[in-house]
């Protein structure tokens, strides 16, 4: 199913929590909105559900207007954070709830709630378990009785609300590899929200970047993490040191010397000069160069963490080196970022 978001706005209270977000989600497509909290994805992904309405614009689920139908009419599988689990139902009674509740005229036989029920417990490896409830299952094993719930409707979109935000974090990946395998099994048109980076890029086919009610940009995990087109992307996605220079004839000056960075689709004035703190290169010493010196360094799993003082002490930026590299014991250290954006200092 194809899903259009067009020029949608919405207020509570005329308070604006989206602006005019317009995107288009092809067929089949998995889609994660990510953000910080406020950035307005929980309630984007509600209006898709039919559990709140647009203030203007419109929701199309193919060539259809979905923007004022209910949550039953729109047909859409809903995944929640907390489950959502009905305590007094076995697994199976729990996935074939949608399907009990159904009008008489599109209910289907019991033999077959059973059968289909049956058939999504081992798509999602739960087989034995559907005469359990939920208070005898894991955390994990909950989500998946709640995935299962939401396929078995047969959903023209499916939805997911930070559906691994409760879990420990060795379960959280295991679940976003297991997701994405069911996603291809199943092809269903998925978008889902998160507000955690890693679970974005790994599982999304494309990611939605969303601040203050915006989008800020969508493209592939590769686009959004290599090609950041705002200051905001660039600071959200991964980690960033970030650098208040100065552009003159495309060339990246801080204070009064020139650091061998060339600009030359940014204009002269004030800027912001963006790195990746792994994406440095050592410098023995330069006439062209970023050097600072070392206010501390620690260990960060396979890699050390060193931070500069800049110019005086008054700015500071983290460098990545290897485990035992002799510079990160060393007062004074010079580096030139090997990738770096460079966005006027307005655009902050």
């Amino acid at each position: 199913m194809e899903l259009g978001i067009r020029d949608v706005r919405k207020e509570f209270n005329q308070y604006p929590a989206l602006h005019g977000v317009s995107l288009d989600i092809r067929p089949g497509e998995l889609i994660a909105l990510l953000g910080p909290s406020g950035s307005g994805k929980t309630t984007l992904l509600r209006l898709i559900a039919g559990l709140d309405f647009p203030t203007s614009g419109q929701i199309l689920f193919g060539d259809e207007d979905a923007s004022n139908k209910t949550v039953q009419e729109r047909n859409v599988g809903f995944v929640f954070q907390h489950y959502a689990l009905f305590r007094h139902m076995n697994v199976a009674d729990n996935i074939g709830f949608g399907l009990k509740v159904r009008p008489g005229a599109s209910r289907p036989a019991k033999a077959e709630i059973r059968r289909r029920a049956s058939e999504l417990l081992d798509l999602v490896q739960l087989s034995g378990l559907e005469k359990r409830y939920p208070a005898q299952l894991s955390g994990g094993q909950r989500q998946r009785v709640a995935l299962a719930r939401a396929l078995a409707i047969e959903p023209k979109i499916l939805l997911l609300d930070e559906p691994f935000g409760a879990l420990d974090a060795q379960v959280r990946r295991e679940l976003r590899r297991w997701l994405r395998e069911i996603h291809d099994t199943t092809g269903h048109t998925t978008v889902f929200v998160t507000h955690d980076q890693e679970e974005a890029l790994e599982l999304a086919d494309r990611v939605v970047v969303m601040s203050q009610g915006r989008i800020e940009q969508v493209g592939t995990a590769d686009e959004v993490y290599d090609q950041p087109n705002s200051p905001f992307v660039y600071g959200f996605i991964g980690e960033s040191s970030s650098l208040p220079v100065r552009v003159a004839n495309g060339e990246l000056w801080l204070a009064d010397r020139a650091i061998g960075l060339g600009a030359q689709d940014v204009p002269d004035g004030d800027a912001i000069l963006y790195f990746r703190p792994q994406e440095i290169e050592l410098l023995d010493g330069c006439g062209g160069c970023i050097a600072g010196t070392v206010a501390a360094s620690r260990r960060v799993a396979g890699s050390r963490r060193v931070e500069l003082k800049i110019g005086g002490q008054r700015e500071q930026v983290e460098i990545e080196l290897p485990v035992g590299h002799p510079a990160a014991q060393q007062s004074r250290v010079a580096f030139r970022p090997r990738r770096y954006k460079v966005f006027p200092a307005k655009a902050t």
